[in-house]
């Protein structure tokens, strides 16, 4: 499905935020994992979800989980432990090509039997589940913090025992979340330092998952990029075990004033500054807003150098370069510096294409965070749309909500 956006004068709107999949995703697998069948309330309702459901509450001994990052690293997780079953474990194409050697290799530190089908180090796997134990485990905290959640959540159904996190850890955030869950659910969870100290049993409480805040990240850059606009991000709270929250203070930086009721948040861009002096961040922390809030720093014409981006090589697509790829059908040339930093200062060429036609790379991300261009690139075309299916299906619905025109373009 090809899309060909026009963006509006002013955006007014209430837009019904999706719930979370990374928090839905855990709770679904914690849920699988206590006696009692606890409900999971207000589940995700987005591709990545359905995978983890379908997989969890199906005997089959072959699951392909697509692009589902998170399914296929949860998933590895908790059919190792499920004693008896036999599952071959795969994804789409870009799956074989995300590591996932760190998680198996701790796994198998624990009484895991998996084996590479494959590539070693990279799916398909074949996992057959048996008795494991929990104990102490040593991971690279620098890689992935999904292999931490993985091992963290089936611990308490294991025995419990201690993760002791070596490196510099990235997307801490996502720990503490997964914490959180577990907590809830009625885990024992400790977080001091490099060291999650997990006690063994699950209550099975119920679960009710909050809005997804790194869906929000669009609407934040289009709020910038309209500064008069008006938009409401329903059931959106202050009080959020993620990360992506931080996409309030980031807001900030840019003049764009948040203001919580019991209805959600409203984006206030009566302060709005544009663009200033140059941006430097550290997005370890919060990988997934890195996309929007590259494009849209770009569009500001405001510079900037993040730092922490190390991980996004490794996600649906290698989002660093296709940042590059993309941003330079707009005109931008974004430079990467190594592994872990991106820049823009000002670098400009002549728009390759006009109007541009941007390629997500399969990645749901890329899609989202490039759709706001259309502001400042009327009638930009974006390639492959119905890939935000993963997350938030109704994405493209809601900027219509909006005052977006959107045509579906023959293929």
């Amino acid at each position: 499905m090809n899309l060909q956006l026009t963006a509006p004068q002013q955006a007014c709107a209430s837009i019904p935020l999706p719930a979370s999949k990374s928090i839905s995703n855990r709770a679904l697998l914690i849920a699988a994992l206590c006696q009692g069948d606890p409900m999971v309330l207000n589940p995700a309702l987005c591709d990545d979800s359905r995978v983890m459901v379908d997989a969890l509450s199906q005997d089959k001994d072959e699951i392909n989980v697509g692009a589902a990052g998170t399914a296929m690293r949860f998933l590895t997780a908790y059919f190792a432990s499920r004693e008896g079953r036999v599952v071959a474990l795969d994804g789409i194409e870009r799956m074989r090509q995300r590591p996932i050697g760190p998680l198996v290799n701790a796994l198998r530190s624990m009484g895991a039997h998996i084996d590479y089908l494959g590539e070693d180090g990279f799916p398909p796997l074949r996992i057959t589940g048996t008795t494991m134990v929990g104990g102490h485990v040593e991971m690279d905290g620098g890689i992935s913090s999904q292999f931490i959640s993985a091992v963290m959540m089936i611990l308490p159904d294991i025995g419990g025992g201690t993760i002791h996190l070596t490196g510099n850890i990235v997307s801490m955030p996502y720990i503490h979340m997964t914490a959180a869950v577990m907590t809830a659910m009625g885990a024992q969870v400790d977080i001091t330092s490099a060291t999650i100290t997990i006690g063994n049993g699950y209550k099975g409480n119920d679960y009710q998952v909050e809005t997804d805040w790194s869906a929000a990240a669009p609407w934040y850059a289009l709020a910038a990029l309209i500064p008069n606009s008006s938009l409401s991000l329903e059931r959106l709270t202050a009080d959020s075990i993620q990360g992506d929250a931080h996409l309030v203070e980031l807001g900030r930086k840019l003049g764009i004033d948040t203001h919580f009721d019991a209805k959600g948040a409203t984006l206030d861009t009566s302060h709005f500054i544009g663009c200033c002096c140059s941006c430097f961040a550290d997005m370890a922390a919060t990988p997934d807003l890195v996309p929007s809030w590259v494009v849209l720093l770009c569009l500001l014409e405001r510079s900037f150098r993040m730092t922490g981006v190390r991980t996004l090589h490794i996600k649906e697509s290698n989002r660093v370069e296709a940042l590059r790829d993309e941003l330079l059908k707009l005109g931008y040339v974004l430079k990467i510096e190594g592994e872990d930093a991106i820049s823009w200062y000002g670098e400009r060429v002549a728009v390759a294409q006009e109007p541009p036609v941007i390629d997500p790379h399969g990645d749901h991300r890329l899609a989202m965070a490039f759709a706001p261009a259309a502001v400042r690139f009327p009638g930009l075309i974006v390639t492959d749309a119905a890939v935000v299916d993963k997350s938030y299906p109704a994405f493209w619905r809601h900027l219509e909500r909006a005052g977006f025109i959107i045509n579906q373009l023959a293929q």
